[in-house]
């Protein structure tokens, strides 16, 4: 590599740096501007974001501010591991893309997966037993497969012994080397109890997992036998930093049983896989999963391990907890965001769920895109090719380092309770985890956590996607969330209601004046009743109060939402909102904030108003009881 000389010449040697106290004087002075008092040395408070754990993201980074985790990030391949587990990262290969399986029918699952490898897939993932492919029928669906060249990775909660076992059995009985052995066994006893709520054979669930894993470090190099299932906890609505404490946790509660039957802490980190969660929240995905590199690194460390066995094997899973339902095409993009972000997070394998994923079992079409979605990132983006491509960014330094230390404050908590089974039983996990999912489910609400196609942008006259019913998932323990929860529960009223019907319950928008000065409004309006499933009913801009409540009686809605400038709400709100009440309408809503008029309209009839950063679900479901939606 050749060194240039330095000449000392800057393009910006004749402009003086800029400070920081500088940089928030001058952002003070466009707050105020803006309306919103700021003190000169608070600007960076103001316009921060706050996230879950205690932490923010801030408008403005510097060297300054993210400096210590830069400098503790150390190298790819090398403890602390937070570049990534391998020196070498994606190479040219990128990462394992890892499909996931679970129909029941043995023929058409072959089928699948058969397709699937032919057409980019490198590794299988397996859902075995009641949740999916009968332990029994493992050889049929396996069949054609190159074990050799397609790693496998079990699910099989319970059962994982015996799938274990049976999976051994096809590779010895295909003449597969040992050696040749590739992928996960999937123990994993503490996820399963986390899933279902029973402990009574986890001690016996628990020694079997130690079995297999010396069996594999005896005899199966390349094979894993458990797995470090975060995913319950994420699908109960845990943040990042509970998500990592909690694998944490159930990581060292792994490795005192491993060694505790007799292998070294360095092999018994070599038989731990991880599996986080990726949403469409890319830097917090990206910091996740370094910083979760950094935490099992130091776990192993204090375990006295050799600092290479540090090096933790992620598998990253698009979150189901973002999947939507209604509108699913948008999981798409979602699903790409955030494979984008396992990618460049350092994930050793990424699994992307099909865009149906929440409806029940995914055609050909959906898993075409799951795996195509990789396949782009890596093959056309060659986002595989560059190692680490965020560190260095002082923002993702800083909250790589700041989710660090939360997760391990979470996991130390843990410990104190007596380690990951105690607190399970004991409703910490649950308690904590249960707090965090209802803070979110209130910015969900006021959907200052928008979801696109169901609390916004929502398509009353799409018709449904239908998909075969997936089997029934392990349940009993931490409950699974998701985002489009409450507002899912408004629109299948909506659609019971036309169904029994042959109308969707309806709001009247009274838009008045021109244009100009309804547009805004009568378009959140329209936004928000459609997302509780009310159809809106528009008013063709009647000129007086009396036309109002002719086009209202004309439309066949029962409630209905005043809709206009602040202007025109002065002169016209009460006399069409008193119209309103006569022509027969249970609820008047009105579409902004009223300032000192609120009395003036309350008397007139307006029963609530409607801003953004209220409370949608309460409205909706408010509107829909005083129509009577069952």
């Amino acid at each position: 590599m050749t060194v240039l000389p330095d000449d000392g010449f800057s393009l910006a040697a004749e402009f003086p740096d800029a400070t920081h106290e500088q940089w928030q004087l001058l952002v003070a002075g466009v707050l105020r501007k803006a309306g919103k008092d700021a003190p000169d040395t608070a600007a960076d408070d103001v316009l921060s974001t706050v996230l879950e754990d205690g932490l923010a993201t801030r408008p403005l980074y510097t060297a300054d501010s993210a400096r210590d985790g830069a400098d503790g990030a150390g190298y790819p391949g090398f403890a602390p591991f937070t570049r990534g587990g391998r020196p070498e990262g994606g190479a040219l290969s990128g990462w394992d893309v890892r499909q996931r399986h679970d129909r029941p029918d043995p023929l058409r699952a072959n089928e699948a997966v058969l397709a699937d490898l032919e057409n980019g897939v490198t590794s299988l993932w397996l859902s075995v037993g009641a949740a999916g492919v009968p332990l029994s029928a493992l050889a049929t669906v396996l069949e054609g497969v190159y074990l050799d060249l397609a790693p496998v990775v079990l699910d099989a909660g319970a059962e994982f012994d015996a799938a274990a076992r049976e999976l051994l059995r096809l590779y010895e009985e295909r003449g597969l080397a040992p050696e040749a052995a590739l992928g996960n066994l999937g123990a994993d006893p503490l996820g399963h109890a986390a899933r279902t709520g029973r402990y009574e054979d986890l001690a016996t669930l628990t020694a079997a997992a130690a079995e297999l894993a010396r069996l594999c470090h005896a005899t199966y190099p390349g094979l894993r036998a458990l797995t470090v299932d975060a995913l319950p906890y994420h699908e109960a609505g845990a943040s990042a930093a509970q998500e990592l404490g909690c694998s944490l946790a159930t990581g060292v509660s792994l490795l005192r049983e491993l060694t505790a039957a007799g292998m070294s802490v360095e092999a018994a980190c070599g038989q731990l896989e991880f599996r986080y969660a990726a949403t469409a929240d890319q830097f917090l995905t990206i910091a996740k999963l370094r910083a979760a590199r950094r935490v099992w690194a130091r776990v192993a460390e204090a375990c006295g391990a050799d600092p290479a066995a540090g090096a933790q094997r992620q598998h990253a899973v698009t979150s189901p907890v973002m999947m939507s339902r209604r509108d699913p095409w948008v999981n798409m993009l979602r699903t790409t965001v955030a494979s984008l972000a396992a990618g460049v997070g350092g994930a050793d394998a990424v699994t992307v769920l099909p865009f149906d994923h929440a409806l029940g079992l995914p055609d050909a079409f959906a898993r075409r895109i799951a795996r195509n979605t990789s396949t782009i990132l890596v093959e056309e983006s060659h986002v595989g090719r560059v190692i680490d491509p965020a560190g260095g960014s002082w923002y993702v330094e800083q909250l790589t380092d700041e989710l660090a230390q939360a997760a391990w404050a979470w996991f130390q908590e843990i410990e104190r309770a007596g380690g990951q089974e105690a607190a399970l039983r004991a409703g910490l996990v649950s308690e904590r985890i249960g707090a965090t999912w209802q803070n979110r489910t209130k910015n969900l609400a006021k959907r200052r956590e928008p979801v696109t196609g169901v609390s916004e942008f929502p398509i009353l006259t799409q018709p449904p996607v239908q998909r075969d019913p997936a089997p029934a998932a392990p349940s009993g323990g931490l409950p699974k969330v998701r985002r489009d929860e409450a507002f899912e529960t408004l629109r299948a009223r909506s659609d019971a209601h036309l169904a029994a019907t042959g109308t969707r319950p309806r709001v009247f928008l009274a838009a008045l004046g021109p244009a100009a000065a309804h547009t805004a409004r009568a378009s959140f309006a329209a936004n928000l009743f459609q997302a509780g499933g009310i159809e809106p009913v528009h008013d063709p801009v009647s000129v007086d109060a009396a036309s109002v409540a002719e086009a209202f009686t004309a439309s066949g809605a029962s409630v209905a939402c005043v809709c206009s400038s602040d202007t025109l709400y002065a002169e016209q709100a009460a006399p069409v909102a008193e119209a309103l009440k006569a022509a027969g309408a249970l609820r008047v809503f009105l579409a902004g904030r009223p300032g000192e008029q609120r009395e003036t309209y309350v008397r007139a009839g307006v029963d609530e108003f409607v801003v953004a950063g209220g409370d949608a679900v309460a409205v909706l479901t408010s509107a829909l009881d005083r129509m009577g939606v069952a």
